[in-house]
């Protein structure tokens, strides 16, 4: 296929371009109508990110256990700690807003102080019999005190469930429908009504509600993503176009550049919205991702056209050659900047596939874009003014160019001895670094629901489900006492866990039956005894048609039991070793292990396997990021050693960045990784470029190394520290999120650039110089399989008719 890309080639491309302006503008503005019409097929991600294939083992226990008990996450928590909150009015005002939920459509059902129940004992119907321990309102504070005594001493069964008897902390359940709970519905509820009525109830009560559960989070998570693409997108424009006018001091430049990557920015939703791919953290950032790369693209443009101008004057014969001599470079340097992103694809993870493709094809599109818009406006713009040209003529850059051209020049040993004092400093670094991550470790700190999951977190021992089946392997064996008092023993292993919550279960309404059939008194909150069960059980058979003790908690046939407790916010190392823990001693109370099969699932532990599959995965395609660029190198300059040499600047600065890491304390979690591949695929651009100058300046100067060296490094210099500047202040844009993800994304990715630069500058062409005798000779660079840079042949260049 590359054989394609021929000086002919380019030439072609440049008449058909510039003969044909018209019609590409029309079929840009076309094409841009198409993907802007695209864009109603958009939509944001209502769910938390699914890391795992769907054919991995655990998403198909987890869904397993879905088709059994129904979607898990479906429950909003509202929580209140204040002593003024056991008044009679505030009381009453409580209780009426958890009651006013249960009216709308959304909600399931709502458990709140009013809705609690005791079991009691009925002889003569020998059943149990529901009785609310609040009838109607509350009335005086005595029954407020009687509430207190009852809930908070005698009945166990509801302790850590709707209160705090240690803290007084109270909270309300509110579980939604499981069908709207992955919809938009699950929205609209949460954003116009839910936090409607929380703000006038604090308002009226002056009592401040913590609001959390996973619907909440997920929502409120989602809508932060939402509103911080726009920052992003105008942070990024603002900021590169910032840079690019300063560099260029001109404002037509830096206008043409604006709607070249406005468009692209255009195209991507559109590419979104026909793919039908989510909004999710990951493709929410390639927008401004797309500003950030093509900015770049305008400047190797921009910056040509203007020197051939000031060179000969021809504005035609300028653009011709824009075209030409630049088309071939940005197409290459696009293509490995693609292929880093494009790597992504090959991992099992659908969040990762869906950001590759999105962002590879975007990349090539704005690389498309800027080839077709910048040589065609200015066909149509007059000639640049002296003042546009200024800049070619900076000092300063000058001196920075003089600065790395000494540097290789008289400081080769200084910059080797640099360069191996950071790779070991560096791999020290890296044995530091941990893997980490959790649902809500890179959620905004600074927002109110973050603060609210803490609070959760204190007062009820965490907000993310673990779930423990338990399959009896035959109908009804459930409410066998021997089952029931195995997965008692389950219930003693999570609550000697303190990052665990105390489970509820089937085994606790057993209990609780038991209570109630002991009239009450909380000495008997256990387990029947074997001559107890029956008769036990027999009263709680009668009641369930009316109180369906078992709902929730058994399935339909009571083959299927669930234990469901709820984990702090760990990390995945302290997480893992928390389900290896448990895991192991289950094993030993479920006996034998032909009669059970239990298995651990839930949000919590899908989340945790999801990161480190994720972390595994991103490995892989970073593996192969430098695998495709290396072959890509391989088959452009046809030399081993060429790609050796062109490899470790580049190389270098992810083994600096990881070291940076680990004495930071930043772990390798989903959004740190992206890290490497990003930056790689973009950092080896310099590289090309600077190879293809090179060898270029080889020939024109028969082959005389150092010369040729030091040419390159000024030709390339210059547009080298301008990219890298602009990609430099265009990732740390994303430092200004609220994900602390984002934020690290950002951060690591401008420095890694920036090492990379100098790498580049300084590392590449001493190597050059160094290996001169071996890799740098007529064999090697003579003759490549692509020819990035066609030879300067100004007699053979045709000037076309615009």
């Amino acid at each position: 296929m590359f054989k394609l890309f021929t000086k002919d080639f380019w030439e072609i491309v440049a008449r058909l371009i510039l003969r044909n302006k018209i019609g590409i503008l029309v079929i840009i503005i076309l094409a841009t109508l198409f993907f802007s019409y695209q864009w109603k097929h958009m939509r944001f991600t209502y769910t938390e990110a699914n890391m795992l294939p769907d054919d991995h083992e655990v998403n198909i226990t987890y869904n397993g256990f879905l088709d059994i008990f129904g979607e898990e996450g479906n429950l909003i928590v509202l929580g209140v700690k204040d002593s003024t909150l056991f008044t009679v009015e505030k009381l009453n005002a409580w209780n009426q807003l958890s009651e006013d939920f249960k009216a709308y459509e959304e909600v399931e059902t709502v458990v709140s102080l009013n809705d609690l129940q005791k079991l009691v004992r009925n002889d003569t119907t020998e059943k149990f019999d529901l009785i609310p321990f609040i009838k109607d309102s509350i009335t005086s504070i005595e029954q407020i005190d009687i509430l207190q005594e009852e809930l908070f001493k005698k009945y166990p069964f509801y302790d850590n469930f709707l209160f705090n008897t240690e803290t007084k902390t109270i909270r309300t359940a509110i579980y939604l429908k499981k069908d709207i709970v992955n919809t938009s519905a699950r929205k609209d509820f949460i954003m116009l009504t839910l936090d409607k009525k929380i703000k006038a109830f604090e308002a009226a009560t002056d009592l401040d509600v913590r609001i959390s559960g996973m619907p909440y989070i997920r929502t409120l998570n989602s809508q932060n993503i939402v509103d911080e693409i726009g920052l992003f997108i105008g942070l990024a424009l603002g900021v590169t176009s910032l840079i690019f006018f300063l560099f260029f001091r001109s404002f037509r430049a830096t206008f043409i550049s604006l709607i070249v990557v406005c468009v692209g920015v255009m195209w991507t939703f559109g590419i979104l919205g026909l793919l039908n791919y989510e909004i999710t953290v990951l493709t929410a950032l390639i927008p401004p991702l797309i500003i950030v790369i093509g900015i770049p693209n305008c400047i190797f443009l921009i910056n040509k056209y203007q020197h051939e101008v000031k060179l000969h004057g021809n504005k035609v014969k300028s653009l011709q050659r824009v075209i030409t001599k630049i088309g071939n470079a940005t197409l290459m340097t696009n293509v490995t900047t693609a292929s880093g992103f494009a790597t992504f694809i090959l991992t099992e993870s659908k969040l990762l596939k869906e950001f590759g493709i999105v962002a590879s094809l975007s990349i090539l599109a704005i690389f498309i874009l800027c080839l077709l818009i910048i040589p065609i406006i200015y066909t149509f713009l007059p000639y640049p003014k002296e003042r546009h040209l200024e800049h070619l003529n900076k000092r300063w850059i000058g001196g920075f160019v003089n600065w790395i051209e000494r540097m290789v020049r008289e400081q080769k040993i200084a910059i080797y001895v640099t360069s191996l004092v950071l790779i070991i400093a560096s791999i020290i670094g890296i044995y530091k670094i941990k893997i980490s991550g959790s649902l809500i470790e890179d959620m905004p700190k600074e927002e109110a629901f973050f603060k609210d999951i803490r609070f959760f977190e204190e007062e009820f021992d965490g907000i993310m489900p673990l779930e423990i089946m338990v399959d009896t392997k035959r109908k009804k064996g459930v409410m066998k006492l021997s089952t029931l008092k195995k997965m008692e023993q389950v219930e003693e292993l999570i609550e000697e866990t303190p990052e665990l919550s105390r489970p509820i279960s089937v085994v606790s309404l057993v209990k609780y039956s038991k209570q109630a059939y002991y009239n009450g008194n909380p000495k008997y909150y256990q387990l029947p005894t074997s001559q107890e069960n029956s008769f036990i059980l027999a009263y709680a058979k009668n009641s369930s048609s009316d109180v369906n003790l078992l709902q929730n908690f058994v399935d339909s046939t009571g083959q299927y039991a669930r234990i469901t407790t709820f984990m702090k916010d760990v990390g995945t190392d302290k997480m893992e070793r928390i389900e290896e823990d448990l895991q192991n001693k289950i094993k030993k109370v479920f006996q034998p292990a032909d009669r059970y099969d239990v298995t651990m699932t839930g949000k919590a532990l899908v989340f945790q396997k999801g990161t480190k599959y994720l972390v595994k995965n991103l490995a892989i395609s970073l593996s192969l990021a430098i695998l495709l660029i290396s072959l890509f190198m391989a088959y452009m300059f046809r030399s081993l050693r060429m790609i050796i040499v062109s490899l470790i600047p580049n190389v270098l600065p992810l083994v600096i960045t990881a070291g940076l890491m680990g004495y930071l304390g930043v772990p390798i979690k989903p959004s740190t990784i992206l890290v490497f591949s990003i930056a790689f695929g973009i950092s080896v651009d310099d590289t090309i470029h600077f190879l293809a100058k090179y060898r270029q300046e080889l020939q024109s100067n028969h082959w005389k190394i150092r010369k040729s060296v030091y040419a390159a490094l000024r030709e390339t210099g210059v547009s080298m520290f301008y990219t890298s500047i602009v990609l430099f202040f265009g990732f740390i844009v994303f430092t200004t999120s609220s994900f602390g993800g984002t934020v690290a994304l950002g951060a690591l990715v401008s420095a890694t650039l920036l090492f990379a630069m100098l790498s580049n500058l300084l590392l590449l062409p001493s190597l050059l110089l160094s290996l001169e005798r071996s890799i740098a000779n007529k064999e090697v660079m003579r003759k490549p399989s692509i020819n990035i840079i066609p030879e300067e042949d100004d007699d053979s260049e045709e000037t076309i008719n615009s």
